[in-house]
């Protein structure tokens, strides 16, 4: 019973520890779904880029999607080596 309790315990720890490191984001223009290693740990997991492929400036979004895009272009475009 109590080898059982450790084993649940550790499975979870390395499910959350999962979380803060790896995430997903879909491709702005495809618009596939991609996994990447996380440069610093973070509970967001999904990333999408509200600009997409238009030439829609920061100053022309919304507080959200600002927010979206800055995670988006730290995240995603920042730290990636290949597609």
């Amino acid at each position: 019973m109590k080898r059982k309790i450790v084993q649940i315990t550790i499975t979870i720890g390395i499910l959350i520890s999962a979380k803060f490191w790896i995430g997903v984001y879909t491709h702005d223009e495809f618009g596939r779904k991609n996994i990447f290693i996380k440069h610093k740990p973070i509970w967001k997991t999904f990333f999408y880029s509200p600009r997409g492929m238009s030439d829609l400036e920061l100053s022309e979004m919304s507080t959200e999607h600002k927010e979206e895009q800055k995670m988006f272009d730290e995240f995603v475009l920042k730290n990636q080596s290949m597609e």
